[in-house]
């Protein structure tokens, strides 16, 4: 029987996170938007907080909690709604430290995972999307050839959060047409990072583009040993912190307008005591009810390790068209408000509009 009752540790953690959401993200996320930066205290104050670092097992040098998709979903909705650019930011290390704790061998997880357990953040990232029309992440052009005891690896990315100070990255790349994982160090011959990219959304998050020029990484930087890597659950896990954090995005939107529509009057009643108005925000809510829940679904499975492809991808899927048509009609609500940059509608909208591109760009 499928149960989604919290645990007491999950709602501490869910309660340090909406804390840490309302008390310092909510306070700058605006600033951050205008300025296409991030204070590096918050972060520094996030990574403390163990969001991250907390499912690393004590024989890496971490707490040893478990590692957990619904606590994960449960944080992410929570920082998302918060910010989502933030959000991103402070969870992006996982992008590296999750695979290799579910997937690395072990000499792998001896050398990277305590790198993650240091109370300074440790930026790690990773490249999966690819920039062209129709990519796939299941058809990588982005290729691996083994060449005596190195891979060598040509392609680009795009999207990659934090690549310019990120000092780990893991790099997918198709062999013989298989998608795989490789680990790529910083300062590895033939990568080559890019301009920062400039985006509609997510403009606090530093994203670029990568270029591998016959990049050549050690044949042990393969992740995981081929008989245990299972590239189709690391997109699966993608899927579900995605889906999750538009849950909060689109949550922060439908409340925002909600709490305008109680206090806006036109022609001598607020304007919320119109049903179309009233129906519009009862489908908002209705909508992002229905997702969150299909998103713990999918967690419940990833955690006890059954097959969850229908139900990320589904999720991930109707999560895209929710944020969107949520954080639009919070623009709605507002009327000529909602265009303007003195209510946060309008970033929350630019955001939304990205998740069905943010492919690998979060993990649980």
């Amino acid at each position: 029987m499928i149960s989604f009752s919290p645990t007491e540790e999950q709602q501490m953690i869910v309660s340090m996170a909406k804390q840490f959401a309302s008390g310092e993200m909510r306070k700058i996320y605006r600033q951050c938007d205008e300025n296409g930066a991030i204070p590096e205290g918050v972060i520094d104050t996030a990574w403390k907080m163990g969001l991250t670092s907390s499912s690393i097992p004590e024989e890496y040098g971490g707490p040893g909690g478990e590692h957990s998709a619904i606590t994960g979903s449960l944080i992410a909705e929570e920082l998302a709604w918060g910010d989502l650019s933030m959000a991103m930011h402070i969870l992006c290390p996982a992008l590296f430290a999750y695979p290799i704790l579910e997937m690395g061998t072990e000499s792998q997880r001896k050398k990277y995972l305590p790198l993650f357990s240091d109370e300074k953040y440790k930026a790690a990232t990773s490249g999966l999307i690819e920039p062209r029309f129709g990519f796939d992440p299941y058809s990588l052009s982005t290729t691996a050839r083994l060449d005596g005891n190195e891979y060598v690896l040509n392609g680009e990315k795009c999207y990659v959060p934090l690549a310019a100070e990120a000092d780990l990255l893991l790099v997918y790349a198709a062999e013989d047409g298989t998608s795989h994982a490789f680990i790529v160090e910083r300062d590895t011959k033939g990568l080559e990072i890019g301009e920062r990219e400039k985006n509609m959304g997510i403009r606090a998050l530093t994203t670029y583009e990568l270029s591998l020029k016959n990049c050549h990484v050690p044949k042990e930087n393969l992740l995981g040993d081929p008989r245990g890597y299972d590239f189709n659950r690391i997109m699966n896990c993608s899927r579900v912190a995605l889906s999750a954090m538009a849950v909060g995005v689109a949550k922060a939107a439908m409340e925002y307008s909600r709490d305008y529509a109680k206090e806006r009057v036109a022609f001598g009643e607020p304007i919320g005591s119109r049903q179309t108005v009233a129906f519009m925000l009862a489908e908002m809510a209705i909508e992002i009810d229905a997702t969150r829940l299909m998103t713990w679904e999918a967690a419940w499975k990833l955690d006890r390790k059954e097959e969850a492809t229908k139900e990320a991808s589904l999720v991930k899927t109707y999560a895209d068209d929710m944020v969107l048509m949520v954080t639009d009609r919070g623009v709605q609500i507002l009327g000529g408000h909602g265009y303007v940059r003195e209510h946060p509608v309008e970033l929350w909208l630019r955001n939304g509009r990205g998740f069905a591109t943010f492919d690998g760009m979060a993990i649980v």
